[in-house]
């Protein structure tokens, strides 16, 4: 099989007990659209041009970001040493965004809910987290730098920096929002 600049094709085929998808290229479609293979399998093929889908907010033109330029800074729904960035996107806004979180050692984040789905990605440290209404340590569960963890909204979770720094990153779908489970646990006060 050749290659084809621009064209994107997805065979997809199906087995009793399981059902994979394999990415191919399809030079042999007349229309470069929707093909049959000799077994009857499905394929369907379209060009990159043929998808044009505007930018997300920020997302416009390439950007990097190193280390030393993230731009900490307070945030007032989190304990005072606490400190937020944000990377990509307006966490305050609707649609994507990613920030990234760093806590110091002790710092404890009582149990509290995001109505957002996130993604938390640990950049550094060893994360601590419970599920939970309560702050529990014993429900605790540590996520070396590397681990990918998915918490579905509105589900209560509480975080503890027990042996030290961490810095995990978040990517959601604005906006971003946080309640915690008990009011008195809110360093925002009554002013929220």
């Amino acid at each position: 099989m050749g290659n084809a600049s621009g064209v994107r094709s997805v065979v997809t085929k199906t087995a009793s007990a399981a059902a994979f998808v394999t990415t191919a290229l399809l030079l042999d479609s007349p229309s470069g659209r929707l093909g049959t293979a000799p077994e009857g399998d499905a394929i369907v093929s379209q060009t990159t041009s043929d998808v044009v889908r505007p930018h997300q907010q920020g997302q416009d033109v390439f950007k990097s970001m190193l280390s030393e330029d993230v731009d900490w800074q307070p945030f007032p729904a989190l304990p005072a040493p606490v400190r937020l960035a944000v990377i990509v996107g307006h966490p305050t806004e609707a649609g994507p965004y990613t920030i990234r979180v760093k806590v110091p050692r002790g710092v404890k984040l009582m149990p509290h809910r995001h109505p957002e789905d996130r993604v938390y990605t640990i950049m550094s440290g060893v994360f601590y987290i419970g599920l939970g209404d309560r702050f529990d340590p014993d429900k605790l569960q540590a996520f070396p730098p590397g681990s990918v963890i998915v918490l579905p909204g509105n589900t209560a979770h509480f975080h503890w920096a027990k042996s030290g720094d961490y810095v995990a990153q978040v990517t959601a779908i604005g906006p971003l929002g946080l309640e915690y489970v008990d009011s008195q646990d809110d360093p925002r006060g009554s002013n929220h």
